[in-house]
């Protein structure tokens, strides 16, 4: 079965809000909320997959913090691994391509969304009071 890697950002504003992003209509699982981020290509490490995949997708420039959780889920056919990784916006004004909307979100209320399958068990580890002063 075909294994893809996968890096997820999730992203803080200064409030401690998550940026949360709606696939789009023409993409796979459409319509529902992920941590934004794509595919490692062969060779690329996983701070650099993430960076490049923000940048092309929402023309934002972060800043990769830590490892917040992973997590493999079984879709039809292939397996994710997804790595989430907490990170920092630095720059850019969003100019979305795979989504078709993003929403900044109050950790408590992201079980509001229909999320991915695959970032559903990593919600849990976005609680920013359970960072310790030497992850932020």
């Amino acid at each position: 079965m075909k294994i893809i890697e996968v890096v997820a950002a999730v992203i803080f504003d200064s409030n401690n809000k998550i940026l949360i992003a709606r696939r789009g209509s023409t993409k796979s699982l459409a319509g529902k909320w992920e941590f934004p981020g794509g595919k490692v290509e062969q060779g690329e490490d996983h701070q650099t997959a993430l960076k490049r995949e923000l940048l092309e997708e929402m023309n934002i420039t972060i800043e990769v913090k830590h490892l917040l959780g992973v997590n493999q889920h079984l879709y039809d056919g292939f397996i994710i691994n997804l790595h989430a990784y907490k990170t920092e916006y630095i720059s850019g004004e969003f100019k979305l391509t795979d989504h078709d909307s993003v929403e900044w979100v109050q950790f408590e209320n992201l079980n509001n969304f229909d999320f991915a399958e695959a970032d559903i068990p990593l919600i849990s580890k976005c609680n920013p009071d359970k960072f310790s002063s030497n992850y932020t």
